[in-house]
């Protein structure tokens, strides 16, 4: 409830904005400012420093509490000057000007205790003495007694010094936030002679903010978990042939890095030696383990279970996928959502307007009415209280960080607030079919031997011929081969020859062998009768189809086609299940889409579309069915993503172009992600209407009470305390809003979860 003004928002303001003009050639500052919670600081910030000479922009990340500075400046003294003249107590991260101020001191070491234990002692002395005052004044009956007012300025100097200090700097700065009103109302109860008011005004106060911190840290926290999870060391391979733990910070890209089993992996990479099972949750959100081996690509936080391997760093620490999740999140939370923007206009214009009436009831209501003067006066007070909607707007901007962080630790990133809160909104989803709903790769689903020879044997003649092409499909027919023969060779093959297009041929044991498609066989006349049945069967069910022959007659016909992931006929009938009109956009041929629509459940099935297709397919959807989403790889179908309302890129783990251009990454091949998605899109609504509601009905119920004279101080500050606190804990559901999602899709009952 420390965070609101007049102009801006209450809560924290989880954003970075940035401003400013060219600032080619200024030198950079980052501050570290744990006093930085919302707008209001901000504001000020702002306010001392966009007229100072040498000052070229301000960034601000106010879930990390940083202010970055790029300047022109001499020394940063002047900046750390300012800052500590608003009260704000800044410590200097990095200085540019001098790499000796580089990480002066790490997160951890500067923020301390979010609430030290001295504030804890004068909370306590606080409290004891406001209900000292207060049992005084009311066995006593005199509010004015000098026991009672000792009491009451005990209590609010223990605790609410910082408040009315805050206030003092707000009024220099003209900003109407809570301090300001807080104070105000404070100081006119003394003025009145309620003391004991006064005191319980400013404890409860005081209060409401240490548990409201406690309970924002708990949402900043959750990002700042994903960070601590990456080891602050890794075994890095030096010139001679030693091992040794260097800092993660300064391994370079191509160094050679070792992990121990049970070890966390420190920066991104490529296996090159050893094979291991990796859990990779924390980017995924994968409930199993991944098997990696030379040539996959393993990521920073991720956990080593079983074998040592070594892998080649691909990424600098602060450039790793997971730094970039971070990254992304922080920036997402500066995205306003439209209900955030809702709430931010309508304080703007609440708090002046309440104000207004405060001074109404308190000037001018006594003066027409002929009343004493005092009644009024103390009802103004009252609603100068209630002024403040901080339980307003606090809701939203915590309900959102909460869902991207419950998204995040789930394998999924969601680029901004408005496409988590519109995701309820999809009326129809646009599935690319190769690499979203199948494998996107090939393999071998039918094998038919038609003339009378032993299958294995010619399995094995096929892939001879097949490993020494590099075409997509041999390569199919080699894995399915090996992986049925562990340990078997491949065959010598003497006079091999590709034929481009067509397919392979050479002499195996003496005799000679075609190995391609439908193609080769007709133009060496090979064929015919059976054959076409065979291939005209395969084709029709989508599938690319490859011959084994001699040079008379066909011996072996495999059909080949890329497989549907396991979650993705599930998921595509969750979304049916939720209403959304699913549809198939697919550049492969028309019998492979349908085919591959048809076992998915896919009823409007597009195939032959080239990238611009796509596009107007979109467009299309949209004229027809209104707010539209496309999954796609995040590359390829780069067009279609962009003009959808809400564009998803399927495995973004590592991808650089998906996680920079998609409104919201998949980090794994799990198509069941976006279910969960449009779960938590709906019930991350949910709770903003449940908060908002909330908010505004013991708003209304305490000014129709102030106004009737039934309300107190203290009671508007505890009700106002009290709403703060149950959209904070209501919005921090939303952290684990995705856990009970998931277990019950694993148990099959997707649909079942949502709201």
């Amino acid at each position: 409830m420390h965070c609101c003004d007049s102009k801006n928002t209450c809560g924290p303001a989880l954003e970075a904005v940035e401003e400013g003009t060219d600032t080619a050639g200024a030198e950079e500052a980052v501050f570290l400012i744990q006093k930085m919670d919302c707008p209001t600081e901000e504001k000020l910030i702002r306010d001392r420093f966009k007229t100072m000479a040498g000052v070229d922009s301000m960034q601000f990340n106010l879930m990390q509490r940083e202010l970055t500075v790029r300047h022109r400046l001499q020394s940063t003294q002047t900046l750390l000057e300012g800052l500590t003249g608003l009260g704000l107590d800044p410590v200097l991260k990095s200085d540019s000007l001098d790499v000796d101020a580089v990480a002066l001191q790490s997160d951890r070491a500067v923020a301390g205790p979010r609430v030290p234990l001295l504030q804890w002692i004068l909370m306590g002395l606080s409290g004891a003495a406001a209900i000292g005052s207060e049992v005084l004044a009311w066995t006593s009956g005199n509010d004015g007694s000098w026991p009672v007012v000792t009491l009451a300025l005990l209590a609010i100097a223990a605790g609410g010094v910082d408040t009315l200090r805050k206030g003092w700097i707000a009024l220099r700065h003209f900003s109407l936030n809570m301090n300001f009103l807080m104070s105000l109302a404070v100081i006119g109860a003394a003025a009145i002679g309620q003391w004991p008011e006064a005191a319980v005004v400013i404890f409860l106060f005081a209060v409401a903010e240490m548990i409201e911190a406690l309970s924002l840290d708990r949402a900043r926290n959750a990002i700042k978990q994903l960070m601590a999870m990456t080891p602050d060391t890794a075994s890095v391979l030096g010139a001679d042939g030693t091992w040794s733990e260097v800092p993660a910070s300064q391994v370079k890209i191509t160094a050679q890095v070792r992990v121990q089993p049970g070890q966390r992996i420190a920066l991104d990479g490529v296996v090159t030696r050893g094979q291991s099972t990796i859990n990779q949750a924390a980017i995924t959100g994968e409930s199993m383990p991944v098997t990696k081996q030379p040539g996959d690509a393993v990521f920073a936080g991720t956990v080593n279970e079983h074998g040592e391997i070594e892998y080649r760093v691909s990424a600098l620490q602060s450039e790793s996928t997971l730094a970039r999740i971070v990254r992304s999140v922080e920036q997402a939370q500066g995205d306003r959502a439209p209900t955030q923007r809702f709430v931010d206009e309508f304080a703007r214009h609440y708090i002046p307007a309440v104000l207004m009436l405060a001074i109404v009831v308190a000037l001018v209501v006594p003066f027409v009415l002929n009343t004493p003067f005092q009644p009024w006066l103390y009802k103004a007070l009252v609603l100068l209280v209630i002024a403040c909607p901080c339980a307003l707007v606090i809701s939203t901007p915590v309900t959102v960080v909460s869902a991207l962080a419950a998204a995040a630790r789930h394998g999924i990133l969601i680029k901004g607030g408005a496409y988590l809160e519109q995701g309820h909104k999809l009326k129809a989803i646009a599935l690319d079919k190769t690499g979203t709903i199948t494998l996107g790769r090939p393999s071998v689903t039918d094998t038919r031997v038609l003339d009378s020879g032993d299958k294995a044997a010619l399995l094995r003649l096929a892939a001879s011929l097949a490993i020494r092409s590099n075409h997509p499909v041999s390569a199919a027919v080699v894995d399915d081969w090996t992986a049925a023969n562990p340990g078997d060779t491949v065959l010598d093959v003497v006079d091999f020859m590709a034929l481009p297009g067509r397919g392979v041929n050479g002499t195996i044991n003496g005799e000679f062998y075609y190995f391609g498609n439908q193609r080769l066989m007709q133009e060496q006349g090979i064929g015919g009768g059976m054959l076409d049945t065979v291939l005209g069967e395969y084709e029709r069910g989508g599938k690319s189809v490859v011959v084994l022959s001699s040079t008379t007659t066909p011996l072996l016909v495999l059909a080949v086609a890329d497989t549907m992931r396991d979650t993705s006929e599930a998921a595509i009938a969750a979304m049916r299940g939720l209403g959304l009109h699913v549809v198939m956009l697919s550049g492969d041929n028309a019998y492979a889409a349908a085919a591959m629509g048809s076992q998915a459940g896919i009823g409007d099935v597009r195939g032959n579309l080239l990238p611009e297709e796509k596009l107007a397919a979109i467009h299309e959807l949209r004229t027809q069915y209104g707010y539209i989403g496309m999954v796609g790889d995040g590359i390829n179908d780069a067009p279609a993503l962009a003009s959808a309302d809400i564009g998803f890129a399927m495995g973004a783990a590592g991808s650089d172009t998906a996680l920079e251009t998609a409104d919201v990454a998949l980090m794994d091949d799990d198509l069941s992600k976006l279910v969960a998605f449009l779960h938590l899109s709906s019930r991350t609504r949910k709770v903003l209407r449940q908060n908002i509601g909330f908010a505004l009905l013991i708003k209304a119920v305490f000014l129709v009470l102030a106004l009737a004279g039934q309300a107190t101080l203290w009671m508007a500050v505890f009700a106002d305390m009290g709403a703060s606190l149950l959209v904070v804990f209501n919005a921090l559901r939303m952290l684990r809003s995705l856990d009970r999602f998931n277990t019950q899709h694993r148990d099959g009952n997707a649909t079942s979860a949502l709201p």
